[in-house]
């Protein structure tokens, strides 16, 4: 395990810290049909809606370990550029969503640069040369194989967790992943994340609430940080990193599809608990999400049919035009099976409101 992974060369997740009940699902199981395992998973899409994804035991598996491995040691070489580099491929010039934002925090750098929380949005499309790429830094470039072993063995994953949901859910055969084609324009996009240690604030861990936009949310972290909200107790609880395993969550995508079924829970990133709080935090994030010109609404067929009907017309929007809204903070709240749920603050996901970058 010490070989796969760079689990053990940090700090342990601090013993006694109370942790989120994620259930662990075999991957192998999942690829082998095992009904269990399907049950298992199916369980945790509906009550908690994260799970821990175990990779160990499967070629697929595991190769997605080593690959997101190799993507860690590319996003903190990225990070580490001067700003003024990385600001060419920002937003909003660049795009709105897909392209590098940052926030500043205390404290500066070595050479007296501004220290900064970031993201930087890979597009899959760019990625897999679907569509006109936007400009990259030429690391991205340099590692193009990399990135598209990456997208395309995250999206096989994906492929056979959407196969087992399709089967739960009684939908003909095909349902979901007729919505999610890998060749057709998405918002699919894998995202490089590094937040620098600070100390814990409360207003601002609550501007970072959020759920999810798409179907699909496969991360890999190597530090605590990342916080759920239980649904029994709406109690703040980290989810303990694992080696060998990623922490996969359901987006809004699958709520709306199911009629509220599936579940797309509320969550957050505050600093890395105690013997980690001390760390810059890096976290890889692939997102799965429904084709651009997908209708985001309730689908017809299995026991979906057998859920309430809203006496409300239901509102629909394509899947880019959510992304897009809920992405730069033209939907606020935080969405749920009840639809928005108001809060103090509309932040979009994972990161405070960019500051704006000079074109």
């Amino acid at each position: 395990m010490s070989h796969l992974t760079s689990h053990h060369t940090l700090p342990p997740f601090p013993e006694g810290e109370k942790t989120a009940p994620l259930v662990s699902v075999s991957f192998a199981k999942l690829e082998a049909g095992e009904r269990s395992a399907s049950a298992a998973f199916f369980k945790a899409c509906k009550e908690l809606g994260f799970f821990y994804l175990d990779f160990l035991g499967s070629k697929l598996g595991e190769t997605i370990v080593s690959e997101a491995e190799k993507l860690n040691k590319i996003q903190k070489e990225f990070f580490a550029l001067p700003n003024e580099v990385k600001d060419v491929y920002g937003r909003p010039h660049l795009h709105p969503f897909y392209a590098y934002r940052y926030t500043e925090t205390e404290g500066k750098d070595e050479n007296g640069a501004s220290l900064r929380n970031a993201n930087y949005n890979l597009r899959k499309d760019d990625i897999l040369g679907q569509c006109e790429r936007l400009a990259c830094h030429p690391m991205i470039l340099d590692n193009q194989a990399l990135f598209e072993d990456y997208v395309r063995h995250c999206r096989a994953a994906v492929n056979i967790l959407l196969e087992h949901l399709n089967t739960h859910l009684e939908l003909p055969a095909g349902t979901l992943a007729n919505l999610h084609r890998i060749n057709e324009r998405s918002g699919d996009h894998v995202r490089f994340t590094q937040n620098q240690p600070h100390a814990f604030d409360e207003e601002r861990a609550r501007r970072a609430e959020h759920t999810d936009f798409g179907s699909l949310t496969v991360l890999f972290n190597w530090l605590g940080g990342l916080q759920i909200r239980t649904p029994d107790t709406n109690e703040w609880v980290y989810v303990r990193p694992i080696p060998g395993s990623c922490i996969v969550n359901l987006g809004d995508a699958m709520v709306k599809f199911t009629a509220g079924i599936l579940r797309s829970n509320i969550h957050r990133v505050v600093p890395a608990p105690s013997t980690q709080a001390h760390l810059t935090r890096n976290s890889l994030v692939f997102f799965t999400r429904p084709e651009d010109a997908v209708i985001l609404k309730r689908l017809q067929g299995g026991i979906i049919d057998a859920q309430p009907q809203s006496s409300e017309p239901e509102a629909e929007m394509t899947s880019h035009d959510w992304i897009m809204k809920r992405g730069t903070g033209q939907l606020p709240g935080i969405f749920t099976s009840k639809g928005f749920e108001e809060r103090v603050y509309d932040a979009p996901s994972h990161i405070a409101p960019s500051r704006s970058i000079p074109a």
